[in-house]
């Protein structure tokens, strides 16, 4: 073999191993465009007059896209294959993003920009997360080891939230245009994803028609009942996201007349630690993940026990040490009960159902996305409820998850029914 044909294949070679990363461009971009828009919350309270409760119904909103987009998604991308569901969610999340630009005033245009940015997301966590896994195994990437593509997954979502949150909030503190630039910001990064996602290989071709059973068929994932999932993901999923907005939106919410003159600045920064130390933790996921028992959920939740707690000495002592110290417990909770969770979930779909069991476990987590508007909604109306009462309350709520976990640690695991119908 001639020293070029052998540098070619090389190259060929290490094309396929970085494929992922051509996916992960477009995750990243699409959880960018999510999370921009968090620290700007105490901005639109500020410097738009909306209420507290109408500011955290603006962070649930995009639920309503992530959801169908999640639960349709999926399914859809195990029938047609990843590229024609995943391809559209960049310029999905740019029209999300344009409408954001420009509708810093209407309630409406802020809402139907929302779910514009949900749904690109959604379509980014459930195929693009499955694609991504696909990228990170044999043909495209054989030296990656196990659980890679769960990590892959999970860190460029958490970078994406991360970087998006943080470039958001000191553009709208300290650069002219604040309700518009960090939008364009997030437009300029899109397209250099969208376009680095067409070159993307394919991994699982479209079904023949022939072979396609009915849609409504495809979207039954019978793996969602596995006891598996029920009993360690189910009360895990919901604190994914119920971690992360307690971190960076009740936190930041509660900090405003006491984080000096720049308020929305500060819910950035905290916005940034919590999810850097999410991050962080993820690249750790492997060493403290486990095929033998629940290890992983169970220090997510032992992170979220007293990051909930933590948040609840933040609301009574209102001091800057204590929020950047729970966001950053928060923060570890959330990272850890997300690549935990995901690992789950390889371990117990089966090949034709993990993007659909992925964009069931994806719409659990975001239950916590109405934990902010909840919260605010009981502060107004019952005013003897207070934000570290219900805060307290949270941190209960997460401990009898933990025992839960605790108990079904080693129970029902794939591994061991595997074997046992082999022997069988």
């Amino acid at each position: 073999m001639s020293v070029e044909t052998l540098l070619s294949n090389r190259s060929t070679e290490n094309r396929s191993a970085r494929a992922w990363l051509m996916v992960a461009a477009s995750m990243f971009a699409v959880a960018w465009g999510g999370n921009e828009f968090t620290p700007l919350l105490v901005m639109y309270r500020i410097d738009h007059g909306y209420s507290p409760v109408m500011v955290d119904f603006f962070l649930f909103a995009y639920v309503v896209g992530i959801v169908p987009a999640l639960l349709l998604g999926g399914p859809l991308s195990d029938r047609l294959g990843r590229r024609p569901i995943m391809l559209p969610a960049p310029f999905i999340a740019i029209a999300g993003s344009t409408l954001l630009a420009f509708g810093a005033d209407s309630a409406a245009v802020l809402i139907v920009g929302r779910i514009l940015c949900g749904i690109a997301l959604g379509i980014g966590m459930a195929v693009g997360g499955s694609w991504v896994k696909e990228l990170s195994a044999a043909p495209w990437d054989p030296d990656a080891t196990e659980g890679s593509g769960a990590r892959r997954a999970a860190m460029s979502l958490t970078a994406g939230f991360a970087l998006g949150a943080g470039f958001a909030g000191v553009l709208a503190q300290w650069a002219p245009l604040p309700s518009a630039l960090a939008y364009v910001l997030h437009i300029v990064i899109t397209v250099l994803a969208g376009v680095a996602l067409w070159r993307a290989p394919e991994t699982r071709g479209a079904q023949p028609k022939t072979e396609r059973r009915r849609l409504i068929d495809d979207l039954k994932i019978p793996s969602a009942g596995h006891r598996r999932f029920l009993y360690v993901v189910v009360p895990l999923a919901p604190w994914v996201f119920g971690a992360a907005s307690v971190g960076y939106a009740v936190i930041p919410a509660l900090m405003t007349g006491h984080s000096g003159n720049a308020p929305v600045a500060f819910s950035a920064f905290l916005c940034v630690v919590a999810l850097a130390c999410g991050f962080a933790i993820q690249s750790l996921g492997r060493k403290i993940d486990t095929n033998s028992s629940a290890r992983g959920a169970v220090v997510a939740l032992v992170f979220l026990v007293i990051g909930m707690a933590a948040a609840a000495l933040v609301a009574s002592t209102l001091t800057v040490a204590a929020a950047i110290v729970a966001a950053a417990i928060l923060g570890c909770g959330y990272g850890m009960a997300l690549v935990s969770g995901l690992l789950e979930i390889q371990r117990i779909a089966g090949p034709d159902d993990l993007a659909g069991l992925t964009a069931v476990f994806y719409s659990i987590t975001y239950i916590g996305f109405a934990v902010p508007a909840v919260l605010a909604m009981l502060s107004e109306s019952i005013p003897a409820l207070s934000y570290t009462a219900t805060l307290l309350f949270g941190s209960a709520a997460a401990a009898a998850c933990l025992v839960l976990v605790l108990f079904k640690s080693r129970s029902h695991l794939p591994a061991d029914e595997s074997a046992m119908v082999k022997a069988g």
